[in-house]
C-alpha cells in the first residue's frame, strides 16, 4: 500500500504543477493574444480577487452584510499615498508603508464592527453603506485648512514597489521584454495566493465554524458560549486588512489616487462578485472576481461589431455594454440563485434540498 500511496498522488500534484505554470506564463500568453492592456486588466483582476475574498470573510463567512467595504480599499490606497509620494515630502520603501496601511484599515474595520455590533440585516448594511461614503467625502474634502489630501484633484506622483533597489516601473532591467504590468502582476499574484492560503486556514479553523454558526443563528451561537462580540468584530478587522493591503498595491500600481475610484459602485461590485461567484466558497469568489473583472472589459468591443454587421453603430456601446452587463446579472440570479460555483451548503439552502451533498470548502468538516 505504500507503494501505492505516491502514484495517487501524483495526479494531485501534476495539477498544481500544471496550475503554477499556467499563472506563471499567463501575462505572456495575453499579451501575445490581446495585448498589453488586457495584461492590466489581469492585474487588477488579481487586486479584486482580493478584495472580493476580503469582503467574503464578512459577508460570507459571519452573515455581515458590508456596503462600504470600499473604505477599506480607500484607507490602504491612501496611506500608501501619504507615505511614498511627494504630498509629505516622504519615501518610505514599500516593505513599511503596505503593511502600515493594512494595519490602519484593519483599524479602521474595528472602528466600524464596533458601534454596529446589534445591528443586522438592512439595518447594519445602511450603516456600513454610510461609512463608506463618508470616508470618500472625507477624502474630498481633507484639502483644507490643512491640505493632507489634496481633495478632489488626488495624490500622484506615487513611488511603485521597488525591490532590492528595483523599481517595478522599469522590469525591464530585470528581464529584457518585461513591461511593468507584468512585474506588477507577479507581486499582486503572491499577495492573492497569500490571502487564499490565509482565508482557507481561517475557514477551517475554530474561529471559521464560529462564523458559520454566527451566520447561521446569532442568537444560538452566543447560547453555546460564542463570543459574537469578538468574532464580529475580528471578521470585519481581517476583511479590512485586505482591503487595505489592496488599496496599497492598487496606489502603488497606479500611481495616482482620487476618491473617485472609492464610490458606492466599486462596493456593489465587489458584493457581486462575491453573490454571483458562490458566497463562502473560494473558488466561486475567485470566479465571480475574474468574470466581473473581464466582462466589462470585453463588453466595449460591441461597438466595433455593430460596425462590422450593420457599417454603423445603432446603440452606444456604453449604454449596450452595462445594458447587457445588468442582464447577465439578472440571469443568473434567476437560475443560478447560489452561484456559479456555489458551496454545497449554500446550494442546499436556496434550492431547499433534503438531499446530501459532497462537502465543499465551505461546509463544516465533520
Amino acid at each position: 500500500m505504500s507503494a501505492l500511496k505516491p502514484l495517487s498522488r501524483r495526479p494531485a500534484w501534476l495539477g498544481f504543477v500544471l496550475i503554477g505554470i499556467a499563472l506563471a506564463i499567463a501575462p505572456f500568453v495575453v499579451q501575445a493574444g490581446l495585448g498589453i492592456y488586457w495584461v492590466r486588466i489581469l492585474d487588477l483582476a488579481l487586486l479584486y480577487m482580493m478584495l472580493a475574498l476580503g469582503l467574503n470573510i464578512v459577508v460570507g463567512y459571519a452573515g455581515l452584510l458590508d456596503l462600504g467595504y470600499i473604505a477599506f480599499y480607500a484607507v490602504g490606497a491612501y496611506v500608501y499615498a501619504l507615505l511614498a509620494s511627494p504630498q509629505f515630502g516622504l519615501h518610505l520603501p514599500f516593505w513599511i508603508t503596505l503593511p502600515l496601511g493594512a494595519l490602519v484599515a484593519a483599524l479602521f474595520g474595528v472602528l466600524l464592527g464596533a458601534p454596529t455590533l446589534r445591528l443586522r440585516g438592512d439595518y447594519l448594511a445602511i450603516v456600513t453603506l454610510g461609512f463608506g461614503e463618508i470616508i470618500r467625502i472625507f477624502l474630498n474634502n481633507l484639502d483644507r485648512p490643512i491640505n493632507v489630501t489634496n481633495g478632489p484633484q488626488g495624490i500622484n506622483l506615487i513611488d511603485p514597489i521597488s525591490i532590492g533597489g528595483l523599481s517595478l516601473a522599469r522590469p525591464q532591467d530585470i528581464f529584457p521584454g518585461m513591461s511593468s504590468a507584468h512585474a506588477y502582476y507577479y507581486v499582486f499574484l503572491a499577495a492573492t495566493l497569500l490571502v487564499i492560503f490565509i482565508c482557507m486556514r481561517l475557514q477551517d479553523s475554530r474561529i471559521g465554524r464560529a462564523w458559520a454558526a454566527i451566520r447561521e443563528d446569532e442568537t444560538a451561537a452566543e447560547a453555546m458560549g460564542i463570543n459574537t462580540r469578538n468574532l464580529k468584530l475580528l471578521a470585519f478587522a481581517m476583511g479590512a486588512t485586505f482591503g487595505g493591503l489592496s488599496g496599497g498595491l492598487f496606489a502603488s500600481f497606479q500611481g495616482f489616487v482620487s476618491p473617485e475610484s472609492f464610490n458606492l459602485m466599486e462596493s456593489i461590485m465587489i458584493l457581486c462578485m462575491i453573490v454571483l461567484g458562490g458566497m463562502g466558497n473560494i473558488p466561486g469568489v475567485i470566479l465571480g472576481a475574474l468574470l466581473l473583472t473581464i466582462l466589462p472589459e470585453a463588453l466595449r468591443y460591441i461597438g466595433d461589431f455593430q460596425r462590422a454587421v450593420f457599417d454603423r453603430i445603432i446603440v452606444d456601446p456604453a449604454d449596450l455594454r452595462m445594458l447587457l452587463f445588468g442582464l447577465a446579472l439578472v440571469l443568473m440570479m434567476l437560475f443560478r440563485p447560489a452561484g456559479l460555483w456555489p458551496s454545497s451548503q449554500r446550494q442546499r439552502e436556496l434550492l431547499k434540498s433534503d438531499e446530501p451533498a459532497p462537502p465543499g470548502l465551505y461546509d463544516e468538516q465533520r
